[in-house]
């Protein structure tokens, strides 16, 4: 199905275009560099991330903030009130261990709200696709079907994604808050959140560090998808009056810990 937005089919092509290049580089050996942080970052990072820019700045005027390009002043950002929000290859760990569980990711931030989000997964060519206010979208290769997230039902198990790269211990103090069974849903990358946007899990606790790009499009998808996507407090990570997780309103775009729930 076509989405009814063109800005958001334009978005996509960009994304797959930059699938393309990361799939080019995936399938042969490729050099692994270290970022200031020592996390690995591999030549597909760099590919993808020059791909996007160069082609959001075909069809748009905005501003940009990539990881690959993240050392912009705070005295610019903080002026900014609609901009792109990009990660080129999020999940680099899972890049760099083959198992396909990494995705391109654009959003477009406005006044620290995501409004528009595509999650590519190119080797699995699966596209994820949100529109706050007009729905979300799923499918692999051209076929995209409607998706939403789906509340936990009394009786179910709950399903809660947990991460192939990071686990925290404080996660075994939300699941003992829960009534009834639980299982733990393995992902990598933003796909996580993207779970919780398809009814594929209920609940995406997020309880270590993350940036703001390694959420801003998935963050997109889940809302549209109709999940909520919270600022968690570990002590109470279930509170239903938590606040909604804003993008580029502080210096440090580190993320604090957050909640996807359906």
């Amino acid at each position: 199905m076509a989405l009814p937005d063109p800005l958001a089919e334009q978005v996509l092509r960009i994304a797959k275009q930059a699938g393309d290049k990361i799939m080019a580089i995936y399938d042969r050996d490729f050099a692994i560099y270290e970022k200031q942080d020592t996390s690995p970052l591999t030549e597909a990072d760099l590919a993808a991330h020059e791909c996007i820019v160069a082609e959001l700045e075909q069809i748009s005027d905005l501003p940009i903030l990539s990881e690959e390009s993240a050392d912009i002043a705070w005295d610019e950002r903080k002026t900014w009130q609609r901009y792109w929000l990009v990660d080129p290859l999020d999940g680099t760990k899972e890049f760099i261990k083959k198992n396909g569980e990494f995705t391109v990711n654009i959003a477009l931030i406005d006044n620290g709200e995501p409004v528009l989000g595509v999650v590519y997964a190119p080797a699995k060519r699966i596209s994820y696709v949100g529109l706050v206010g007009k729905g979300a979208w799923s499918g692999e290769g051209e076929e995209l079907t409607p998706i939403s997230a789906q509340p936990h039902k009394a009786g179910d198990t709950w399903k809660i994604v947990g991460s192939r790269s990071h686990q925290s211990p404080e996660i075994q103090n939300l699941l003992a808050q829960l009534e009834g069974e639980t299982e733990l849903v393995a992902m990598g990358s933003s796909l996580k959140l993207c779970l919780v946007a398809t009814g594929e899990a209920h609940l995406y606790p997020r309880l270590g560090p993350t940036s703001e790009w390694d959420t801003g499009a998935a963050h997109a998808v889940a809302t549209a998808a109709g999940a909520k996507v919270t600022v968690l407090d570990p002590q109470n990570p279930l509170n239903s009056d938590a606040e909604n997780l804003t993008y580029n309103q502080k210096e440090s775009v580190l993320n604090p810990f957050f909640l996807v729930s359906a």
